[in-house]
């Protein structure tokens, strides 16, 4: 199911159900920089504090998202001066007596637990990589799942149930439905005449989708179909069936998706052990 800006030209992953869990960076990094065997050396001072290089090294990574020997000399100096305020503020008289409310400590707490976590996911995820076979047999089960067919349509978005009724009125009266669409459509789409592309079902929420499927190619809902987004005159223009993508254009996803779910029935079974 995509998000609320489906029905404007925004268009999903062409496998029904892909998972949008985004990568455990932090985690991943810790892991990366653990395991580089680099050690770490004192490379500047602030306020009496020493800073090595691996926590130079982290930040960079982590505003950069590259690695640090890969940042520009003048990118490297505009961290360390980051870095450097930092620790300025962090050393002065008094910081540790800020530190100690039951607000903040409840934060740092957070904070600690958080990275933990962070660290622990991406280790097992490294450690459980999703194999050949759990891909494939992923794969299969979303073409399996796979809509047959794909729909090229339009629509006309408007706010009220009053307005789409009396659009459809005029689509009755012969009116041509781009023109009403780029005159009354409230959507992005609008200036395109409502031209939503071709789409699977599975890339537009329920109402919208299920109201394209029960149209014949070149029909117009004779009713106005409601959604999150406002009221919907939708026009069918073609249909077709679909074509799986390959399973090259799809891998990194699907791997994604199994080591995910991996994880999640990993957490499951910590819970069970809990109760």
């Amino acid at each position: 199911m995509m998000s609320p800006l489906s029905l404007e030209d925004h268009k999903m992953n062409l496998l029904p159900g892909s998972s949008r869990a985004g990568i455990l960076a932090v985690g991943a990094l810790v892991i990366a920089a653990s395991a580089s065997g680099a050690s770490a050396e004192t490379v500047m001072t602030v306020n009496g504090q020493d800073v090595d290089s691996a926590v130079i090294d982290l930040y960079i990574g982590s505003r950069t998202q590259k690695p640090a020997n890969q940042v520009s000399g003048a990118e490297r100096e505009q961290l360390a001066s980051e870095i450097t305020d930092i620790y300025l503020l962090t050393t002065q008289d008094g910081v540790e007596e800020l530190m100690q409310t039951p607000e903040v400590k409840a934060q740092m707490e957070l904070q600690k637990r958080g990275l933990m976590a962070q660290v622990v996911a991406a280790d097992f995820l490294a450690r459980n990589a999703a194999t050949d076979e759990e891909i494939l047999s992923a794969y299969a089960e979303q073409i399996e799942l796979a809509p047959a067919l794909q729909f090229k349509a339009r629509h006309i978005l408007v706010e009220t149930q009053g307005a789409a009724i009396d659009l459809i009125s005029q689509l009755d009266a012969g009116e041509d439905f781009q023109e009403l669409a780029k005159t009354h459509s409230t959507g992005p789409s609008g200036p395109q005449g409502g031209d939503l592309g071709w789409f699977s079902p599975t890339q537009m929420v329920t109402p919208f989708s299920d109201a394209v499927a029960e149209l014949a190619d070149g029909e117009f809902t004779k009713e106005p179909v409601q959604t999150q987004f406002g009221w919907h005159v939708i026009l069918r223009e073609e249909s077709r069936a679909s074509e799986p993508p390959t399973l090259d254009s799809v891998r990194d996803v699907i791997k994604q998706n199994v080591e995910q779910q991996k994880l999640q029935d990993y957490l499951i079974a910590l819970r069970a052990l809990e109760n």
